[in-house]
């Protein structure tokens, strides 16, 4: 994938993965990751891994280097949780 020069701070993106080969069945792995872009020198992004939507793992900052990045994109902010049900 051909990888922007420049990643905006703040951004907020989500950054698909390669893992590796699955042992068991020998096809690639991925793992996609959710958060705001502190850093991006063309080699290493830094982020801010956003935490779990039901709270079960937290906010966390998480470096990717370059040559395992697959796929990036833009994404929108996720709605705020007001307490209130939807009317």
């Amino acid at each position: 994938m051909n990888l922007p020069e420049r990643i905006p701070v703040g951004a907020r993106i989500v950054v698909r993965c390669t893992i590796g080969i699955d042992e068991r069945d020998g096809r690639e792995k991925y793992r996609d990751i959710v958060g705001h872009v502190l850093e991006w020198d063309g080699r290493t992004l830094t982020m801010l891994r956003d935490e779990s939507a039901n709270g079960s793992r937290p906010a966390e900052v998480t470096t990717i280097r370059s040559q395992t990045i697959v796929r990036l994109k833009p994404i929108p902010e996720r709605p705020k949780f007001t307490g209130r049900p939807m009317q």
